[in-house]
């Protein structure tokens, strides 16, 4: 099997040409490590070299031999280093694999190596001290997105069909839309976190992972479902596979479409037009839209990821050995200090925030089946876009505040706990991509499938390609 022939395919082709016996799992993983190497050293998308033995590779389960990377989000994968993109994390490897892990195995992907994040994984940018700037691979001077970066960019171009992926405030959604891939954000207790986390960064972050295809993220999707055990809560089980989705008729839906961010900043008038322009084909299909969203409380909203925010710290503050402040990255630094000043009183006006949120997205789709926004309020940044020095650095609130302008439409259902996906259903004039992101009632995965099929079928993104791809590989 050839570079080219091998980015064909996504995790479904991939798998059944195995299952045929016409390639196997051996020679796609031996082409799959030469398509990371030469992806990586274009896009800078692995934190180190590839894993010598692939974890979990296995010809059996519904992804068997399927080549697939791990986030460098914390421990993962037993014996894995990890350091959530920073200097000051340095030799500390997981002592054993999370629940999603042991599904990722069981599943049968071969797991091949782990992916950039921005330092603490705070940012919709993947650039840090450790390991420098990692690239879109549609327009290598811009930004792949963030948090994860680095597993957008080597999907994006065709190294691996599937990687793992999280979302704490749209880091799914935002490198998906930036990088023109498949970004579904579960529903609240839809995936497990366990055994380590039991509501990560306060029931506000979510675990699962980026796809070309909707099919592939559906297939991921059955794969890794469900409670583990001592889990607090789960969402509703689905009524069938969801592989069985693509391709069902999701009926006649009452759908609205926003583009007006409900931080206030401005759209990208390209951005607003690829959000209205899915409406349009969504009501050609025969659904009734409309105009209008959920009513959103946006400083109760931003109350909420402060709340997140001093989580993320608390994983550095109560490690066994606080890290070196001198190896931080300033805005690590200053974000450390602010959860140290941060009270319990503070936490919990956060968590009544998060509550009102929920209610009142909640309340929207009792009369709604679908909402319909942009991912980003701008095309993909340029690099440094978000970086300062120890000089001229913003406070911490005012930093998020820059990050939370420039994605304002994601992190509401983070807090809210709906599942959204990001579809790239948009491009501009310059030929970047354009996410368009799609919500639905809490515990409805089945419905986002059904209708993103629709779509990708209606205004197909599968023949789009970036400029760096293992497609042009010789």
């Amino acid at each position: 099997m050839e570079l080219h022939e091998y980015a064909r395919y996504d995790a479904v082709g991939l798998r059944e040409l195995i299952g045929r016996g016409e390639v196997t799992a051996a020679e796609v993983e031996a082409v799959a490590r030469r398509a990371l190497e030469w992806a990586d050293a274009r896009v800078n998308g692995l934190t180190m070299p590839v894993f010598g033995t692939a974890l979990g590779h296995c010809g059996d389960g519904p992804l068997g031999g399927v080549p697939f990377l791990i986030k460098d989000h914390g421990p993962v994968a037993e014996g894995v280093p990890f350091s959530l993109g920073s200097r000051a994390l340095q030799e500390v490897a997981a002592w054993h694999d999370t629940d999603l892990m042991k599904r990722f195995r069981a599943a049968g992907l071969a797991t091949l190596g782990v992916t950039t994040v921005p330092e603490m994984v705070v940012d919709f940018v993947t650039e840090s001290d450790r390991y420098g700037i990692t690239r879109n691979p549609w327009d290598l001077d811009r930004t792949p997105g963030g948090s994860s970066g680095g597993a957008a960019a080597l999907v994006a171009a065709g190294a691996v069909p599937l990687a793992h992926a999280s979302d704490g405030a749209g880091s799914i959604r935002v490198p998906a839309s930036c990088c023109g891939l498949v970004g579904l954000k579960p529903s609240r207790g839809r995936v497990t976190s366990g055994p380590d986390m039991g509501e990560p960064m306060f029931g506000m972050a979510y675990e699962f992972g980026l796809a070309r295809t909707v099919r592939d993220a559906a297939c991921l999707l059955d794969a890794v479902h469900g409670p583990a055990v001592g889990d607090k809560y789960t969402a509703p089980p689905p009524l069938r596979p969801y592989v069985s989705e693509p391709g069902a008729d999701p009926g006649r839906l009452r759908v609205a479409v926003t583009t007006a961010s409900w931080s206030g900043s401005p759209v990208d008038p390209e951005v607003a037009a690829a959000a209205v322009a899915v409406g349009t084909v969504l009501e050609e299909m025969g659904h009734h839209v409309s105009d209008g969203g959920p009513v959103v409380d946006w400083e109760a909203t931003v109350r909420a990821m402060d709340a997140q925010r001093v989580a993320i710290a608390s994983t550095v503050l109560l490690a066994p050995r606080e890290p070196d402040p001198a190896l931080l990255e300033p805005s690590t630094r200053r974000m450390l200090q602010d959860a140290r000043e941060t009270s319990a009183l503070d936490l919990i006006i956060g968590f009544h925030a998060q509550n009102r949120v929920t209610r009142s997205v909640s309340a929207f789709f009792t009369g709604c089946d679908l909402l319909v926004t942009p991912v980003l309020a701008q095309l993909p940044v340029p690099h440094g876009t978000f970086r300062y020095d120890e000089e001229n650095h913003p406070a911490p609130a005012e930093r998020l505040a820059r990050i939370f302008d420039y994605g304002p439409f994601t992190m509401v259902f983070n807090v809210s706990g709906h599942p959204a996906i990001s579809l790239p259903l948009g491009w501009s004039g310059s030929g970047l991509p354009i996410g368009v992101q799609l919500a639905a009632p809490y515990g409805r995965e089945d419905l986002l499938l059904r209708v993103a099929a629709r779509l990708e079928e209606a205004v197909p993104w599968r023949d789009r390609v970036p400029g760096v791809s293992v497609l042009r590989a010789r």
